[in-house]
């Protein structure tokens, strides 16, 4: 393939940095939030998410973070623990700040929302001198979650972590990961997203987040000026995801490939895009072809939305081949496809 060359001789494949936090996710679910009482507690948050899916495929995964300085902060570090990733850089709060807290609603198959409690939450927190170069220096490649761009001093910290990267030649990769959530405004937004953006190798975002990445300095309409935007800054791979539409990516060298969505039958309509970053994600450190890559992302994220969880519920690349299987032999063989 050989768009992106991660260095061989690192002990971690990925340190990922941004939001951890918690799911409540309704057992009494395809009713408005207000009408349900019954949930189920999970470890969530966006780069959390992906971390542990990536783990479950078989990734050397590292993270840097704050927690809380409680039972949820113990609760989350023991999950990452437990899944084989690596906590050595993630600290506690010291002024009270706590994990965001999400309510998901499920009202029917194609219809979710979600209510986060961030006020004064503990990702933010981070600090530039939780980043430290060896870490970086010591692992192929970083995510950075725009999430963690919103305030400071997180997003000074999450600058760091790419001007580290940039030093050791370290692949940077941008979940541009919007939530409204403690932004000000949205120049706020473009001015932070497209710094980071401009110095990323990859780039993962849907339709609506690159407006809101490049609405200051390149307000394309069109996937392909998009695109070829990035690419001109720097970026080898860029994907652009439609949700029920499918998802394209789009390479240095012109190429473009697409994907629709595994036939599956919906639970929820969230946490697929995590899924897919993951499957995504770890095809690219295989070598694998864009295709194969954007079929494995595509396979991954169809698991996510017909299941309950997101953390919970990654699966392995033993779970996605099986279904991958079984959809071609119903469905037919081509699934991605040259766009």
């Amino acid at each position: 393939m050989g768009y992106i060359e991660f260095a061989k001789d690192r002990p971690f494949d990925l340190v990922l940095i941004g939001r951890i936090a918690i799911d409540f996710n309704p057992v009494d679910y395809y009713k408005p939030l207000s009408e349900s009482s019954t949930f189920k507690k999970y470890l969530g948050g966006s780069p959390a998410n992906i971390a542990v899916g990536m783990a479950r495929l078989g990734r050397k995964i590292g993270f840097i973070a704050k927690v809380s300085k409680d039972q949820f902060g113990d609760f989350v570090t023991d999950y990452f623990t437990k899944e084989g990733i690596d906590t050595s850089h993630i600290s506690r709060c010291k002024n009270g700040e706590k994990l965001g807290l999400t309510f998901t609603e499920i009202l029917s198959e194609t219809q979710s929302s979600i209510l986060m409690y961030r006020n004064e939450v503990a990702d933010l927190q981070l600090e530039t001198t939780d980043v430290d170069e060896e870490y970086i220096k010591n692992t192929k490649a970083i995510l950075i979650s725009g999430t963690a761009l919103a305030m400071s001093p997180s997003r000074e910290a999450a600058l760091k972590a790419m001007q580290l990267a940039k030093k050791h030649n370290t692949i940077i990769i941008f979940d541009i990961d919007y939530r409204p959530y403690n932004w000000k405004n949205e120049d706020e937004i473009a001015i932070y997203y497209s710094i980071v953006a401009s110095n990323s190798d990859i780039i993962l975002g849907s339709r609506e987040e690159y407006d809101l990445t490049q609405r200051l300095v390149a307000p394309y309409e069109t996937d392909k000026e998009t695109a070829a935007y990035w690419h001109r800054q720097g970026a080898k791979i860029v994907v652009i995801k439609h949700g029920k539409a499918g998802s394209t990516a789009y390479t240095k060298d012109g190429g473009h490939y697409g994907i629709k969505p595994f036939p599956v039958k919906l639970l929820k309509s969230f946490g697929g895009g995590d899924g897919y970053a993951a499957a995504f994600l770890h095809g690219l450190f295989e070598g694998w072809e864009i295709l194969d890559c954007l079929e494995f992302g595509s396979a991954s994220a169809a698991l996510l939305v017909a299941s309950h969880a997101c953390s919970e519920d990654m699966p392995t690349v033993d779970k996605i081949m099986d279904f991958m299987k079984e959809c071609k032999e119903k469905y037919g063989d081509t699934i991605a496809y040259d766009v």
